[in-house]
């Protein structure tokens, strides 16, 4: 499973998930910062990304347009990187379900 971290979130993070989210990537290492969540989304898309972001504009686009890509919302508010690190990998066998559920397009961790 890929995840397509947010530029809201720390590039840090990548090099802390990618044993159980292999091929992940933060937005900074594929030129995308500062670019249109439509870009970002349709990156995501053509690329098997799940997008993963504090960014309610996102939770919007997945209600408005589904999957793919999938997305989800981290809903934690202001909190340091290792808690981020945390609760993405506390969420493994969570964020996996989805990833291959056909019908959900949105998950949100708190």
């Amino acid at each position: 499973m890929k995840l397509l971290l947010d530029e809201n979130l720390s590039d840090r993070i990548v090099h802390r998930i990618i044993d159980l989210y292999p091929d992940s990537e933060h937005v900074k290492t594929l030129g995308l910062i500062n670019t249109d969540d439509a870009l970002i989304w349709e990156s995501a898309r053509t690329n098997g990304f799940v997008i993963v972001s504090k960014d309610a504009d996102f939770h919007q686009r997945s209600l408005l347009y589904g999957h793919p890509p999938k997305f989800v919302y981290l809903r934690i508010g202001n909190c340091p990187t290792s808690a981020m690190i945390q609760i993405l990998r506390e969420s493994f066998d969570t964020i996996l379900q989805f990833e291959s559920s056909e019908t959900e397009s949105l998950l949100v961790l708190t």
